[in-house]
Formats: C-alpha cells, structure tokens, sequence
C-alpha cells in the first residue's frame, strides 16, 4: 500500500521581512506593526499617564514665578460693641454708655525684593524637574513603542506555530489511518499502529499548548495596544534607523538616552537645591502697603482712614542650625545624582552591548534555522520514498516530520526574534519614538501645555478646559 502524504502542505513563512502565516490567512487591509504602535502611542493608560505627569510637573514653574509677584490680601471686619465709661471732669464724675457698631475694610500689598536669590533659584529648579519629567516621558514612550512590537510579533509568531502544530494533527491524522489500513492487510505490526497514535496524542498536546500561547499573546497585545488585534500582516525590522557600529551605538546610547538625560537634569535640580537652601542664610528684604477705612470705631470716633507704606529688612542669625543641615544634606544628594548619571551610563551601555548581541545572533538564526528547514524537507521527501518501498518504517516517517515541524517552528521563532532584536536595539540607544518610526499619528508635544500654563497668574481651569 502507497503512503498518502498530500495533506503535508507547505507553510510560507516571510523569511526576508517577518513572519508570515499560512497562504493566503492574512488579506490586504490587515492590521500592521506600524498601525498597532500607533494605536498604543494614542491609547496606553501607561503612557497618556506619564503625559499628565509631565503637565502636572509643568505648575512647579508658574509656582516658583509666583516669588516674584505681590501677594494682595483684602480684610473687612463688622460687629457690635458696648462700652460704659466712668470719668471724673472738674471734680464731678460722668458716665457715658452706649452700643455702636465698628466696621472697617482694608488692602494690604506686600511684595519680596530680595530672598536671597530663593525665587530665581527655585524657577530654575522648576524648569529642570519639567525638563527630567519628559526625559522620564520619552522613556515610557520608549517602553510603550517596544512593548507594542514585542506583543505584535509575539502574536505573529504564536499564530504561525498554531497553524503549525494543526496542520501536523492533520497529517497525523491520515499517518494514523493509513497505518491501521496497512495493519489490517498484515503489512506493518501493531507497533507501528501504536507508534502513530502516541505521535498523534502528542501532536494534539502541542496543539492545546499552541494555543495557550497564542491566548496569552491576544491579551498581551489588548493590554499593550489598547485594543483586540485584527488580521496581522509581516513585519520587517527597523535596523536601518540604528547605528551602524557597536561603538557608534554606544556613543549615542551614552549620550542621547533619556536615562541619561533624566539623571543629568537631577544633577541640575540638586544643585539648584543647594543654592535654595544657601539663599536661607541671606537677608531677606520685603516691601509692605497698607491702606484702612474704619467707622465708628468708639463713641468719639466716627470715621478713620490711614495708609502705610513698609520696608522691612530681615537678616538671619541663627536659627537652631536646621538650615546648615538642610545646606549639607542637599550636597550629599547632590554627589548622590552625580552617581547616578554615571550608572544611567553604564547601564545604557550594557543595554546597548547585550541589545547589539542578540541583533547579530537572530541574524544568524534565520539563516542556520532556513537551512535547517530546507534540509528537513528534502530528509522528509526521502525518508518517505524509501518508506514506500519498504526501506523505512513508519517512525522513520513521524521522526522526520516532527524535525521538520521543530524547524519550521524554529524559523518562525527566529524571524521574530529577528524584529524584536532591531526594535530592542534602537530602544537601548534611545531613538524609539513615534517621529522615527514614521508612524502616522499627531505627535504629542508636551511644550505646549507648559507655554500656555508657564505665565499664568490666575485662573483654575486647565487649558483643555477642566
């Protein structure tokens, strides 16, 4: 009896650009990796989060500009009063009793001319923790934008494999059947029959574990993205937007990532820190004006008005020393964020390496792993010639399936490490972003809330109108 081997159909898999899936399973018009970051660039509540931080952040400075402003207080008081007075005039006393009614209103001004350089200090603090706030922000972008890939060609890839592993049933399904008709005709033993019904029991239990992966993935990607996926199409790498070098990668990780901004803008921060609490041990000089209208302020008095206009001088002499230690406590932090720079360096710079490493090893994978799967095609093609002629048994048949499905699901494996690897490359030297990528979506630019706040002297509503 001749082996049926028809159903075996071959998987396409996009060796050159990505994974793709059984022919013809993905249309035109399906989802692709570029629409999906895009939709995670507008929907992550991680990074739409980080984004209200930043404008959160963005108030520190219209309240440190508040140091150079007039504070204005208005006071008005009204009452009832009762007053018995006894005087002796000329030898005689005299009472005077009565209720009246005082009431008055009053403005005070009172504006800061020197702090000891504190309000110019604590602004320029203020624009450091804004500028450290969106280095932290194109950290999270970055995150986000790497997250997505890896969730979109995970699913690529768990998706491709579930294919696989069905289609390996299938034809262990008609293995199965052909063995049992050759059993019945006295051609192969019951070994062989035993044989295909073990490979087939494990052929479905890789199938259960396919889609347990491939579950994961879809919620993986919900989270991530921000929505279910659709049809996936191929993805290609985005090796042509990273450096070419490892040296050159690791000059540019070292020097443009947000890491490293974010620590060089504590630096900035700490060291203004220092300068606020030096500014403690400086006089202080105030100007204050004073303007009141009051009436009926005793029975003889009926009306007063009067207006002061205050300087005021305050020079600190000791005050328990709580500012010397706030003054050195500030340098220690400062020496503290000095080191941290140095480790977002370092750490950028292994990321960078290791990233760099797996890039070239996935490289290699897809052409070993492509070779690999040649060669199990043509073994299987043989293997089961020879079986038709007695020359091979039926494991000899199943082993040789079951190499070439492993290769090809090493392939697809390969080919998704392959994206993921250019997309971990480009994160770890920090040009992850929307504008490089070319996705097609308004780019959120956090300059312009803090150009409509930074100025603001009144006023409770957000510039979104909240």
């Amino acid at each position: 009896m001749r082996l049926n081997f028809s159903k075996w159909r071959p998987i396409a898999l996009a060796a050159t650009v990505g994974i793709g899936v059984t022919a013809g399973a993905f249309a035109a018009g399906a989802d692709t990796l570029e629409g999906a970051l895009a939709d995670a660039y507008r929907n992550n509540p991680q990074l739409n989060s980080q984004r209200a931080i930043v404008r959160a952040t963005d108030e520190g400075v219209p309240q440190a500009l508040s140091g150079y402003r007039p504070r204005v207080n208005a006071t008005a008081n009204v009452g009832t009063q009762y007053q018995d007075t006894l005087t002796k005039q000329s030898g005689s006393y005299q009472t005077t009793a009565g209720t009246f009614a005082p009431h008055s209103v009053g403005l005070t001004a009172t504006q800061t001319l020197f702090n000891g350089f504190q309000t110019a200090n604590r602004t320029r603090q203020a624009e450091a923790q804004v500028s450290a706030a969106r280095a932290t922000l194109a950290v999270i972008e970055q995150n986000v934008m790497l997250n997505g890939a890896t969730a979109y060609m995970n699913l690529l890839r768990d998706a491709a494999i579930l294919d696989l592993q069905r289609r390996n049933v299938e034809v262990l399904q008609e293995q199965l059947r052909q063995t049992r008709d050759r059993f019945n005709v006295g051609e192969v033993t019951k070994t062989d029959v035993a044989q295909s019904e073990s490979r087939l029991a494990a052929g479905r239990s890789q199938v259960l574990v396919a889609e347990s992966n491939y579950t994961t993935s879809r919620a993986f990607f919900r989270q991530v993205i921000g929505r279910e996926p659709g049809k996936l199409a191929a993805a290609a790498p985005v090796d042509r937007f990273a450096p070419k070098t490892l040296k050159d990668a690791i000059s540019v990780g070292r020097g443009d990532h947000p890491n490293v901004a974010a620590s060089m803008f504590g630096i900035d921060v700490a060291l203004l820190q220092v300068k606020i609490n030096e500014g403690a041990l400086l006089p202080t000089v105030t100007a204050s004006a004073n303007v009141q209208k009051s009436w009926e302020i005793s029975p003889s008095t009926l009306e007063q008005f009067s207006a002061s206009l205050v300087g005021q001088v305050s020079v600190p002499i000791y005050q328990g020393g709580q500012e010397y230690a706030l003054i050195r406590q500030s340098k220690e932090t400062l020496g503290q964020r000095r080191l941290d720079l140095e480790t977002a360096r370092d750490t950028v710079q292994q990321s960078v390496t290791q990233s760099w490493g797996q890039l070239q090893a996935a490289k290699s994978a897809i052409d070993s792993t492509q070779a690999q799967v040649n060669a199990s095609e043509i073994a299987l093609n043989g293997v089961r010639e020879e079986a038709r002629v007695g020359q091979r048994t039926t494991l000899d048949v199943l082993n040789a399936q079951q190499e070439l499905v492993n290769a090809r699901v090493s392939l697809v494996t390969a080919q998704r490490d392959r994206v993921v690897a250019s997309y971990t490359l480009l994160a770890a030297v920090g040009g992850l972003y929307a504008q490089t990528l070319g996705l097609k979506v308004p780019v959120y630019d956090p300059i312009v809330h803090y150009e409509q706040i930074r100025d603001s002297w009144a006023g409770v509503r957000t510039p979104d109108g909240r």
